[in-house]
């Protein structure tokens, strides 16, 4: 699935929203429950937005349920909807910086528990401190130092997994409950 597609799907709904950060969350929520609905993420996404158009739902229902199966996986095929390489090194670690916003918010979104491990509480430090990266980057050093960044989240995300899953009909009927209220 192309990051530019989505990338302007999210755009039209919401110019505020990017493709990395809706992966983020999708990629936060699901790494709390795996049985998170694509109804929920989206909701959750796009509550203050315009509505999306049925086949621009279908693609990011799409990027949803190809993030659960590649989460899920035992190849450790996982990896970060990011911009290609070929994009400007600034615009990657924003989108980088937008990824770990959206992960956060999306880990405290369907989190019940937070009395995690100190490794746990350790990556999640971690994974906040890179939303505060600096953008104005450049140079060998900088690619390297994003290459390196995002192998590390890649990595820690699949440790993640393991460590935050719940009971996957906690999720599902939270949603449930906010939303009948409303």
């Amino acid at each position: 699935m192309a990051y530019n597609v989505c990338n302007a799907i999210f755009l039209r709904c919401d110019p505020d929203l990017s493709a990395a950060e809706a992966h983020g969350l999708a990629t936060g929520m699901l790494c709390v429950s795996d049985q998170t609905e694509s109804t929920y993420w989206l909701a959750e996404l796009l509550q203050n937005s315009t509505q999306v158009l049925n086949n621009d739902n279908d693609i990011l229902i799409r990027l949803f349920e190809e993030t659960r199966r590649l989460l899920a996986s035992n190849d450790f095929d996982f990896d970060l909807f990011l911009p290609e390489d070929e994009v400007a090194l600034t615009e990657r670690v924003e989108a980088l910086t937008n990824w770990c916003r959206g992960f956060l918010f999306g880990v405290g979104s369907v989190a019940t528990v937070t009395n995690w491990s100190k490794d746990t509480r350790e990556i999640l430090k971690d994974i906040t401190e890179f939303t505060k990266l600096d953008i104005e980057v450049e140079g060998e050093e900088d690619e390297r130092d994003f290459v390196e960044i995002t192998e590390f989240l890649r990595s820690a995300i699949l440790l993640l997994r393991d460590e935050l899953t719940i009971d996957s009909d906690s999720t599902n009927d939270l949603w449930r409950e906010d939303h009948e209220t409303n």
